[in-house]
């Protein structure tokens, strides 16, 4: 089965802002390189979105709804719902997450 995926608004300013970090502190090059991988990744997400891991923050919480995959260091959130997958957010899994999580999927 196929799934459509869909960046949310958020995820879409995560992976920018992640381009313009790369790009003025190394090179253009590897920014483009690391945005194609990251979409890369999200993408491959319509043939076996399940894969991802439980959000390990919210699942103490009793929460699966939150997924995760990883692609070098960066966390890959989301949530599956019939047949379409939801980017919520693209974040640097080396930064303190659990209240960043907290306040932008659970508002």
């Amino acid at each position: 089965m196929t799934y459509q995926v869909n960046f949310r608004d958020d995820a879409e300013k995560d992976l920018l802002s992640i381009y313009r970090y790369i790009a003025t502190t190394d090179s253009l090059p590897k920014a483009e390189k690391l945005l194609l991988q990251l979409k890369r990744s999200s993408l491959s997400l319509e043939n076996s979105p399940l894969r991802g891991r439980i959000l390990p923050e919210f699942q103490s919480l009793g929460n699966s709804h939150y997924r995760e995959i990883i692609y070098k260091a960066y966390r890959i959130i989301y949530t599956v719902q019939d047949k379409n997958v939801e980017i919520f957010c693209v974040l640097d899994g080396r930064r303190e997450l659990q209240y960043l999580l907290q306040q932008r999927l659970l508002r």
